[in-house]
């Protein structure tokens, strides 16, 4: 029984029945149950002849495949990370780019903000002058109107004081005087 003890349960049972009963069919002196056993070495020795082979190459087919796509996923993956690096690094240049020009129009809107100041202020300037030549103008019109307004106020007041005083006397003897002038300038 030690012998039997790594075959199937129900091959063993059935070599024991046929040992036991011993009515058992024997061929070439060994009972049925060893040729069937044999029969089923053989079957699956060819068995595996003939299929093991088919199917380690399948198999081996397979892995190769397998290895195949695994090299490709591989590469695959380094041209998604040669990829994701190249987006990466267009990324910071572009964010780069714009803390430049976000400098460059800090820097332009200063500089532009400085020569409107300026401009502000030299208008300003050119305001403030105009405004005092104009003030001078008006007060030296002003002036000339005063003068020309008093020189009139003295010629009426000088008229009013010269009828008041003069008699028809002295006119004719202003007359006179004026008119030897002439002649003696002549």
């Amino acid at each position: 029984m030690s012998l039997l003890a790594g075959f199937p349960a129900a091959f063993t049972a059935a070599l024991l029945v046929s040992q036991e009963g011993h009515e058992a069919s024997k061929f070439l002196g060994l009972p049925l149950g060893i040729w069937q056993f044999l029969n089923l070495v053989l079957f699956i020795g060819v068995l595996l002849y003939f299929v093991a082979k088919p199917l380690a190459a399948t198999f081996r087919k397979r892995q190769v495949e397998i290895e195949e796509r695994r090299k490709e996923a591989e590469k695959q993956r380094a041209s998604v990370d040669r990829l994701a690096l190249d987006i990466r690094e267009r990324t910071a240049k572009i964010e780069r780019e714009i803390a430049e020009i976000r400098t460059q129009g800090r820097a332009d809107g200063e500089e532009a903000r400085k020569g409107l100041a300026a401009r502000a202020g030299e208008e300003a300037e050119r305001i403030r002058k105009d405004a005092t030549e104009e003030i001078e103008r008006r007060v030296a019109a002003a002036r000339i109107e005063l003068q020309q307004t008093a020189a009139d106020l003295t010629a009426q007041s000088a008229t009013d004081i010269l009828s008041r005083e003069i008699t028809a006397a002295d006119r004719e003897r202003l007359l006179a005087d004026g008119l030897s002038r002439l002649k003696g300038a002549r």
